[in-house]
């Protein structure tokens, strides 16, 4: 577990990515090409995927580079992430570029003495080899993760939204308290669920504040810089649709449909961003009525708390109902990797 400390000053410099950082995605997408876990999610971009890097011929160095330095492992290079990233592709590349070889030496060392570094990755330490990796990632990037820019967007402003509710009702805190299952707020700390790290560890804010970084590509296991002298960031994963609404064996909510029948399902995992009952009647094909009536039946179980937030109603996860919906991804993720690739 990772515990981010707040103080007030923390609070006040907390803010919310407004875009998605482009090389996170990259990273995120490096990973899902390397996992089963959460493949349901991202079906439509797997399949394509595959088809354009096969079509552009980057297959070899996806195999080559980018997979042995972006290993979906506890750790891997900082500087390939830079905070700069945030403000656009260019910026974020800009900024590889001008990594100093010492800090680029420095993480390398730290990859192979936990994973192993590639051989040909201290050659990044000079400036040619980094154009070079640089014009990969600008390649990989406009090749599958571009021309999917408007849905990502489209995405990374849905969950915007959502944080905004909290920060409305709750301020700075109220919008921490709601970032999700990974993700729980006790005051003043939040408390970050890293499955692969095997050790806790403490990161002191101290007046930094802290950008959280919604990211489409992530899945479930949120990240922050391994240097804690680096500027604070948290990327963390939306709460991803299905891709077909058709019940099926590999359905995520075939498990909780099992136990809540298909429209309260459908309720509490839109209630995991927040959402009003009209947004659950359409995410479910309800009436607005019969939505309200599946969330009541999920408030009167402990699954959701619902609070006024306008002339609305919000529905949103107590930590039970958080449980419930982690324990059903979690047991989709397992049934997936029990498959062969």
């Amino acid at each position: 577990m990772l515990r981010i400390h707040f103080t007030d000053v923390d609070l006040a410099r907390t803010r919310l990515a407004p875009a998605p950082d482009p090389l996170f995605e990259i990273t995120a997408s490096l990973h899902r090409l390397q996992s089963r876990r959460g493949r349901w999610a991202y079906a439509g971009w797997y399949r394509t995927a595959r088809e354009q890097m096969r079509e552009k011929g980057l297959e070899r160095v996806l195999r080559s580079v980018l997979l042995p330095l972006y290993p979906r492992a506890a750790y891997f290079p900082d500087f390939l992430t830079p905070v700069d990233a945030v403000d656009g592709l260019d910026a974020g590349l800009e900024s590889i570029l001008a990594t100093p070889p010492e800090r680029v030496m420095e993480e390398i060392d730290i990859l192979d003495r936990t994973v192993g570094a590639p051989a040909w990755s201290r050659q990044l330490a000079e400036h040619t080899a980094r154009e070079r990796l640089v014009r990969v990632l600008r390649a990989y990037h406009g090749t599958v993760i571009g021309p999917h820019g408007e849905h990502v967007q489209a995405r990374i402003e849905a969950e915007r939204a959502a944080r905004c509710r909290g920060l409305l009702d709750g301020g700075v805190e109220g919008m921490l308290a709601g970032l999700g299952p990974m993700l729980r707020w006790r005051p003043p700390v939040l408390e970050v669920t890293y499955p692969r790290q095997t050790e806790d560890r403490d990161l002191h804010l101290n007046g930094r504040g802290l950008t959280l970084v919604p990211s489409y590509f992530n899945w479930g296991e949120p990240v922050a810089y391994a240097d804690p002298g680096l500027p604070p960031v948290l990327w963390y994963s939306l709460l991803h649709e299905p891709e077909a609404r058709r019940p099926s064996a590999d359905d995520p909510e075939r498990s909780l449909t099992n136990l809540l029948g298909r429209a309260r399902a459908v309720a509490l995992r839109v209630a995991s961003g927040g959402a009003t009952t009209g947004e659950i009647a359409r995410a479910a094909g309800v009436s607005a009525s019969a939505a309200s009536r599946h969330a009541t039946a999920l408030r009167d179980a402990g699954l959701v708390t619902t609070v006024r937030n306008g002339p609305a109603v919000l529905h949103t996860l107590t930590p039970t109902g958080a449980s419930v919906l982690r324990a059903a991804l979690r047991k989709a993720d397992e049934d997936a990797a029990d498959t062969p690739a």
